[in-house]
């Protein structure tokens, strides 16, 4: 289907009616920002701050799972005006994270498949002249990362659930030229959040790998083996320990899996790690706890400094005590980093990437993009949309904005769930969706 008639199709679906991209851009804070599906267009821009937050159990906990449905004929994601979206594949098995090469191959995880698809896009254009496997028979493959930095990487890494493995790489190979290499034999996997990123910091001397926590709120942890104050003192500040030591963080190693760091702690599931292009920071897209009402705890895109620790299970969002866990570590309280952008409770933030391109308009140089994969923790959906994270000099502003929205149909269906956001070298934003398995190009 050509773009123009798609984009009609869409417009004639009366459910999408009122999720077009062409209303006045509202800004929502407060209470105000916290809204369902059905208050997200393209445009709209929310800010959530630590003193809005309600008391745990301000609304019951509800259990609200989506029913994933068929793409309606002609169905396609709302961007705002100006912009075009296309669909650029379909039919992969749950696409997950994407990356770009720096030949401007895309390289797509597709995790319950346990493989890596390559495709390749001539620029403006969202039709693949090449789609291959580049490798399969991996285990819960997510973050892909190329290295080192520059247009001739030697390998492509990829961040299984239980390891990082490398292939031997050249540009424009489509298929792994040999067997995958084991760079970290073992991370920690099994119960609990399974997805795993990857990326190498600007200088390239240190890979960092998230690795997101075996359970919802720690539950069960008991005391440390040795004491409270031999723990930390030979760990890092918040690290926690039993079944979910070395979780719940962002781990540091060499380009080759050695030299094994714990850089940040705290973070319940950093699902998408990227490292912002201007600073050389890394930051994290992250999924906080569930059980607390509708609107706890905030989902969060923030910049992660080396040896902070970000509260959880303890604490959340600052020096607010986890009720589970009342009175178990005052000597951390003071001590919790705040996250520099709230996003919806249980919008399940993922993917995340900066926007470096040409194509958008000069003001969306330097801002964020995450994927927002949808809630099943709250009465009415949120996320099942992409944000921008808006960023003034190079900094968090606290504020984002609703980019690309229509995945869901009503308030319990949806034919689309985010994941993977990456940019194509002719500046288009990618976006991929693992509920009907596609991959969509918005341009400008």
């Amino acid at each position: 289907m050509q773009k123009s008639s798609m984009l009609t199709a869409v417009s004639a679906l009366s459910w999408f009616a009122t999720l077009g991209g062409m209303a006045t851009a509202q800004s929502l804070h407060g209470k105000e920002a916290f809204g369902d599906w059905q208050r997200d267009k393209p445009g709209t821009i929310r800010l959530i701050r630590p003193e809005d937050l309600p008391k745990p159990g301000a609304t019951p906990s509800a259990a609200n799972v989506s029913q994933i449905v068929p793409r309606p004929p002609g169905a396609a994601p709302q961007v705002p005006p100006g912009f075009n979206v296309e669909l650029l594949a379909e039919g992969l098995r749950g696409p997950r994270i994407i990356r770009v090469a720096p030949n401007a191959d895309i390289f797509v995880a597709e995790t319950h498949a346990g493989r890596i698809r390559v495709l390749r896009l001539p620029d403006g254009t969202a039709k693949p002249v090449a789609n291959e496997i580049f490798a399969s028979g991996l285990r819960g493959p997510f973050g892909i990362a190329f290295f080192p930095r520059g247009d001739n990487p030697q390998w492509v890494y990829v961040a299984n659930t239980d390891s990082v493995v490398r292939f031997a790489y050249r540009a424009g190979d489509l298929k792994a030229s040999g067997p995958p290499e084991t760079v970290v034999a073992n991370l920690p996997h099994g119960y609990g959040h399974s997805t795993r990123d990857i990326v190498f910091t600007a200088d390239g001397k240190r890979m960092l790998v998230s690795v997101g926590s075996a359970s919802n709120d720690g539950e069960g942890l008991g005391a440390p083996p040795g004491g409270l104050k031999l723990w930390s003192r030979r760990h890092a500040l918040g690290a926690a320990w039993s079944y979910e030591a070395d979780r719940a963080s962002v781990l540091s190693f060499d380009p080759d899996g050695k030299d094994k760091k714990t850089f940040a702690t705290g973070i319940r599931n950093c699902v998408g790690l990227a490292v912002q292009p201007q600073s050389g920071t890394p930051w994290c897209s992250t999924n906080e706890r569930d059980g607390f009402g509708d609107n706890l705890v905030p989902d969060y895109v923030t910049r992660i400094s080396e040896n902070a620790f970000y509260g959880w299970p303890w604490f959340y969002i600052g020096g607010n005590e986890d009720p589970r866990h009342a009175g178990e570590r005052p000597d951390l309280k003071g001590k919790v980093t705040i996250p520099d952008v709230l996003i919806q409770a249980h919008s399940a933030s993922m993917g995340l990437i900066f926007y470096e391109g040409t194509n958008f308009p000069s003001e969306y140089r330097g801002d964020a993009f995450a994927a927002e994969h949808g809630s099943w923790n709250r009465s009415r959906l949120t996320g099942y949309k992409v944000i921008r994270i808006r960023l003034k000099d190079g900094v968090p502003t606290g504020e984002y904005e609703d980019f690309v929205t229509g995945f869901a149909l009503k308030d319990s269906e949806v034919w689309g769930r985010p994941v993977g956001v990456a940019v194509a070298h002719d500046g288009a934003l990618l976006v991929s969706e693992d509920g009907n398995g596609t991959i969509w190009r918005i341009s400008h």
